[in-house]
């Protein structure tokens, strides 16, 4: 589960460094690998579009046997052509998405470049948010209750992203670690907009407080993964009084749970979470706030609905399955 406090320390670090802690993820290659497999057989051949694909457990590929494409069973996927096993792509990812650990912590926990880990995380991470949807929709589950909203300010980083990027010492640079270094225009305020319904959590980021631009399209996420919205809780802003759901109010100025017992605290706990999670990685670009809020929504939902790390490779196998074929 996903936790506030920290994970994987100076001192599990410092392990990782002596050669005490190995990884084995030969178990995890062999599930993922036939996870993939069952996949194929149950689609269509990107080539022709036929349904007619053979797998085999002893060959790592797979054959259509209207074509005689004979692709690795990794193809499409964010597995592919990548420097780690496909073990080390899931660990990778899941260490980034339910754990405190930066990019720059796992990178030598796997004993890998940075760039090696950014690149598959980053893959991984853009398939896992396409797929999940549909796999949301088949866990057998029931959603109920009203949906409470909230909103945060968030400040996202003035020099992630920037063309040049900011000097380093080897470039010149001031030795100064941190934001320190950095002399651009500060970063964008933006809108952290959370919705909670039952183990359902979403969690993106948005330009402003506008309802119809900022506010709906998360709440409509929420409807679109569960059932019709029968009410709706949030607090006084006045954005929330243009939708058409059924609305009740907490004016946090009067008291945080209304005489109805109306109150937003499972989004408040949301961001509670949240906000370690998103610290770890020091500043994000605008670009990067919005792909990271959603990602932990959507590992957070998993976590509370129960799923295992299968449904991760569920979520990113359908997620790049529906984007190449």
């Amino acid at each position: 589960m996903v936790s506030a406090q920290p994970a994987f320390g100076a001192m599990f670090r410092e392990l990782i460094e002596l050669g005490v802690v190995e990884i084995d993820t030969e178990p995890l290659d062999a599930r993922i690998k036939r996870r993939l497999k069952e996949f194929w057989e149950n689609t269509s051949c990107p080539r022709c579009g036929h349904q007619n694909i053979v797998t085999w457990e002893s060959i790592d590929r797979i054959w259509c046997r209207d074509c005689n494409f004979k692709p690795v069973f990794t193809y499409g996927t964010p597995f592919h052509e990548k420097h780690l096993s496909c073990g080390e792509v899931l660990l990778a990812f899941t260490l980034y998405a339910d754990t405190l650990l930066s990019i720059n912590q796992i990178a030598p926990f796997l004993g890998r470049a940075y760039r090696t880990v950014y690149t598959a995380i980053r893959d991984v991470e853009a398939a896992v948010q396409r797929g999940f949807p549909v796999v949301w929709k088949l866990l057998n589950q029931t959603i109920d209750g009203p949906t409470q909203v909230d909103e945060s300010g968030e400040v996202c980083s003035g020099y992630k992203g920037q063309e040049p990027p900011r000097n380093s010492r080897s470039r010149g640079g001031s030795s100064q670690t941190g934001r320190s270094r950095w002399r651009g225009r500060h970063g964008d305020q933006i809108t952290l907009v959370a919705a909670c319904r039952d183990s359902l959590r979403v969690i993106r980021s948005q330009l402003g407080i506008e309802y119809s631009g900022d506010l709906e399209p998360v709440i409509q996420e929420v409807e679109d993964l569960s059932q019709r919205l029968g009410e709706v809780w949030t607090d006084g802003l006045q954005a929330y009084r243009q939708m058409d759901f059924d609305h009740r109010t907490v004016v946090h100025k009067e008291r945080y749970v209304s005489p109805e017992g109306v109150h937003i605290n499972q989004a408040e706990c949301l961001f509670s979470l949240v906000q370690p999670w998103l610290r770890k990685f020091r500043g994000l670009s605008k670009q990067g706030l919005e792909q990271a809020a959603h990602t932990f929504g959507i590992v957070r939902s998993l976590n509370l609905a129960g799923e295992s790390a299968e449904s991760i490779v569920d979520c990113l196998v359908i997620g790049a399955f529906r984007n190449s074929t």
